[in-house]
């Protein structure tokens, strides 16, 4: 099995997992800024140009949930549970909910506080985390309520619904990201860093060494 990633939020759920779940993986690191994404030996694996991919055989899956899912799959892991559809229902939810309302909020205070500096993509410019401020508290407020008695997003425990919620979100205090305003988000954050796998996903290697057709002209 390959992994395909860059340092950002998708690739981190992913790449969390594989760890969190002992999967043995080659997890290859794609030169962002060398147009890695653009190669056209990475377009035909995804024709998005993104990352995480996954290659498992026969297998060729992108987009970070569907990854989750199948590696929970292959690993027998209940944090994608196989054999109970209503406990999926329950993950999808909150997948969904990520995907198309919490995300969008969350997303110009990781893009200017993490991704910029980490890519070297100019200046922070603070319009869009003020713009969208508003709506981060609302649905802030939401993800606050439902944890007001839970640890977890979904199902009572571990799934990759929290992975995916979190990863845009588990670098609020240096982000900006209003939580200290929201108790049971920030103690959810907070709860997952104490799980090796969610706190260090990142592989050692230096970038380059593992994927030199990407990562080179």
């Amino acid at each position: 099995m390959k992994i395909y990633w860059i340092k950002a939020q998708a690739p981190r759920r992913v790449l969390a997992l594989v760890k969190h779940l002992d999967i043995d993986a080659e997890r290859i690191e794609i030169d962002l800024l060398a147009g890695g994404l653009k190669r056209p030996s990475y377009l035909a694996l995804n024709p998005n140009g993104k990352a995480p991919t996954m290659v498992d055989g026969d297998v060729t899956l992108w987009e970070s949930s569907a990854i989750m899912a199948y590696l929970c799959t292959k690993a027998g892991s209940d944090m994608w549970p196989v054999q109970r559809p209503a406990e999926q229902i329950e993950i999808l939810r909150w997948l969904s909910w990520s995907d198309n309302h919490w995300s969008r909020a969350v997303g110009p205070f990781y893009f200017e506080h993490v991704i910029k500096p980490a890519f070297h993509l100019g200046e922070m410019d603070r319009s869009e985390m003020t713009a969208m401020m508003p709506e981060l508290r609302k649905l802030a407020a939401v993800l606050d309520s439902h944890l007001q008695q839970r640890d977890f997003v979904a199902c009572d425990r571990l799934t990759i619904a929290d992975f995916q919620l979190a990863s845009m979100a588990c670098e609020w205090r240096h982000a900006e990201m209003p939580f200290a305003d929201y108790p049971h988000v920030a103690r959810w954050l907070d709860r997952l860093m104490d799980i090796p796998a969610w706190a260090d996903p990142w592989p050692a290697q230096a970038i380059g060494q593992q994927a030199p057709a990407f990562a080179t002209a």
